[in-house]
């Protein structure tokens, strides 16, 4: 698993996303994440659904996304092909816990989403100032 030699917390994530939710197996809502210093950043490809069809929420530890888009075709149409996704589609991530789920904000832009969910701040990395004393004793025989 990529994530896993990346960030042991990001394996976790996606190793209990993965086993709760199965895999998509290139079918749903593909997406990346990427942990930065002070967050996760969830971005998802929505080409073609209009912001207010997407619905984004956090509950008990569980960040779901649904977006709703319906195909358009003429009567006497006949569908060859369906590739891309009629109708509501929804995906959902275990957010772990050191994640601030009140804090979660989304952006929507071009028909890419990007949901940011930032770091508690027990859980930020942080510089540990290592302090010298006076010179080490020495030892006389």
């Amino acid at each position: 698993m990529l994530l896993e030699r990346i960030d042991p917390f990001l394996a976790e994530f996606d190793r209990l996303t993965q086993r709760s939710f199965g895999s998509l197996d290139g079918v749903g809502l593909p997406m990346d994440v990427v942990r930065r210093p002070d967050e996760i950043v969830v971005t998802v490809d929505l080409p073609g659904v209009d912001a207010d069809k997407i619905g984004l929420t956090v509950e008990n530890r569980v960040l779901t996304i649904t977006a709703e888009r319906h195909s358009r075709y003429g009567e006497g149409d006949q569908l060859l092909t369906q590739e891309r996704f009629d109708g509501t589609i929804s995906r959902r991530l275990r957010v772990p816990d050191w994640v601030s789920p009140e804090a979660v904000a989304a952006d929507y832009v071009a028909g890419v989403l990007t949901v940011h969910l930032p770091l508690a701040e027990q859980a930020k990395p942080r510089r540990i100032q290592v302090n010298t004393g006076s010179s080490p004793a020495q030892i006389e025989s």
